[in-house]
């Protein structure tokens, strides 16, 4: 397997924290840098993209569902040096959950809907840094 090649220059990406029930959408990564965490569906922004376009198509691709994007939760800097992954900005959006049941493509293995309270008692699922800061603050636009 070649080496992946980096930019030489930070790339902006975006995540959704999906509600559905009062619960959260985690999916788990089934290639590296991140392979085993659960994190948000999400991904790159293209070239001439929106935020909202990107993340509306980056949560199709990933998981087939569809979502209404209530507003920016946070953002997150993935750095060079975290698990040998390049230089991210990751936008992470709150969304609720509108239609269709998560159909996962070969980014992803495994989804959990999970109950945002809960995560702190997940000690069994590995999860990317800063997510359960993100959920918070995603639960906290889904409820006002």
């Amino acid at each position: 397997m070649a080496a992946v090649i980096q930019p030489p220059h930070p790339q902006l990406a975006v995540s959704a924290a999906i509600f559905r029930d009062g619960k959260v959408l985690l999916v788990r990564r089934a290639r590296s840098p991140a392979k085993g965490f659960y994190s948000l569906p999400g991904g790159r922004v293209e070239f001439g993209e929106s935020l909202h376009q990107a993340l509306s198509r980056e949560v199709d691709e990933e998981t087939g569902l569809r979502i209404e994007i209530i507003g920016l939760a946070g953002w997150r800097e993935v750095l060079p040096a975290a698990a040998g992954a390049g230089h991210y900005l990751i936008m992470s959006f709150a969304a609720r959950w509108v239609a269709k049941e998560p159909a996962l493509n070969d980014e992803l293995d495994d989804y959990r809907w999970i109950a945002p309270d809960s995560l702190a008692s997940l000690g069994d699922l590995k999860l990317t840094g800063g997510l359960e800061e993100i959920i918070q603050s995603a639960a906290r636009l889904i409820q006002a």
